[in-house]
C-alpha cells in the first residue's frame, strides 16, 4: 500500500515501473455531493485531473485496462425509477459532472485506440463495512455521507441526525436511495475484471434494485444497535435529488453478478465497526 496523490504522476510512475501492472481499478476521488457544490474547483481539479494524470501513465506503460468507479450521480433527477444504464445522464452537482466527464475522457480513450479495455461501474450508495468489523468508513470530522453520521449519532458520538429534506414527494418526505453492501461492491468489480477482454467498453449500475428512505435507514440502525436515534429534520441540500434506485440487470446479464446482502446486514456491519473505532 501506498499514500500518494493521484495526481502526482512522478509517484505513479514509480509504481508502474516497481510493478507487474495488468490493469487498474480506479477508485480515487473525491465524493460529497453537497461539499462539491461549495468547492466545485477542488472536485475538477481532484477528479478529473487526478484520473488524467493515471490514465498518461498508463499510457506510457502500455497497460490499458481500467475498471472505473463512476457513480449514479449521472443520472442526476431521472424521470423514471428503477433507472438503467441508457437512461438520460444530466447530472446535478459538480461531483456527478467529474464522473461524466472521466467517463466521457475514457470513451474518447477507447475511440481513439480500442486496445482499451474499459468497464464503467456506477455506483449507487455503499455502506456497511467487512464483516470482521475492522475495515470500514471512519470519516474525520462530521460524516457527509448517511450511514457514518448514524451511526455515530447511535454511538453518542454525535447529538442527533440532521435528515436534508423532509417534504420529498416519497413515502415518509425523506431521500430514497439504493444502498448496496460494500462488500457486494467489492465483489462486482472482481468479476467486472474477469470480463474486461470480452467486452472493450461497458457500463453497469450496481446497485440491488431497492430504495429506502433516510427514515428506513434511521430504523433499521435502531433495530440492530438497540437504542433510539434522534433525528432533526434540516432544508435540502443543494444537488439532491429525490429517489434514485437501480435496475442491475445489466451486471446479472453480463457480469454474474448480484447483490445479496440486505439492508439488516449493512446496518449489523457498520454498526460492528462503529464499536470497533470507538474501543480505539
Amino acid at each position: 500500500f501506498v499514500e500518494a496523490d493521484c495526481r502526482d504522476k512522478a509517484i505513479i510512475e514509480t509504481l508502474f515501473r516497481k510493478h507487474r501492472i495488468d490493469a487498474v481499478i480506479h477508485f480515487a476521488g473525491l465524493k460529497a455531493v453537497g461539499e462539491s457544490v461549495e468547492k466545485p474547483l477542488l472536485y475538477y481539479d481532484n477528479n478529473v485531473g487526478g484520473t488524467l494524470a493515471l490514465l498518461e501513465v498508463m499510457v506510457w506503460a502500455g497497460v490499458k485496462s481500467m475498471v472505473f468507479s463512476s457513480s449514479a450521480a449521472v443520472y442526476g433527477a431521472p424521470d423514471t425509477v428503477p433507472i438503467k444504464e441508457d437512461f438520460p445522464v444530466r447530472p446535478t452537482n459538480p461531483y456527478g459532472r467529474t464522473k461524466l466527464m472521466i467517463e466521457e475522457i475514457l470513451r474518447d480513450l477507447h475511440a481513439s485506440d480500442p486496445a482499451w479495455r474499459i468497464i464503467l461501474l456506477r455506483y449507487f450508495n455503499p455502506v456497511g463495512a467487512h464483516s470482521s468489523g475492522l475495515i470500514g468508513e471512519n470519516p474525520s470530522g462530521i460524516p457527509s455521507n448517511l450511514m457514518p453520521s448514524v451511526g455515530r449519532v447511535a454511538a453518542g458520538r454525535l447529538p442527533h441526525l440532521n435528515v436534508f429534506g423532509s417534504d420529498y414527494d416519497t413515502p415518509d418526505g425523506t431521500g430514497v436511495r439504493d444502498y448496496i453492501h460494500v462488500t457486494d461492491l467489492a465483489l462486482g468489480h472482481l468479476k467486472a475484471l474477469v470480463q474486461i477482454d470480452r467486452r472493450p467498453l461497458a457500463v453497469y449500475n450496481l446497485g440491488t434494485g431497492q430504495g429506502y428512505t433516510v427514515l428506513e435507514i434511521l430504523r433499521a440502525y435502531e433495530k440492530v444497535a438497540n437504542t433510539t436515534i434522534p433525528y432533526k429534520s434540516a432544508p435540502r441540500r443543494p444537488g439532491d435529488i429525490a429517489a434514485c434506485w437501480a435496475d442491475p440487470s445489466r451486471a446479472a446479464r453480463d457480469l454474474k453478478w448480484l447483490a445479496t446482502r440486505g439492508l439488516d446486514q449493512m446496518c449489523a456491519d457498520a454498526w460492528r465497526f462503529e464499536q470497533y473505532t470507538n474501543q480505539k
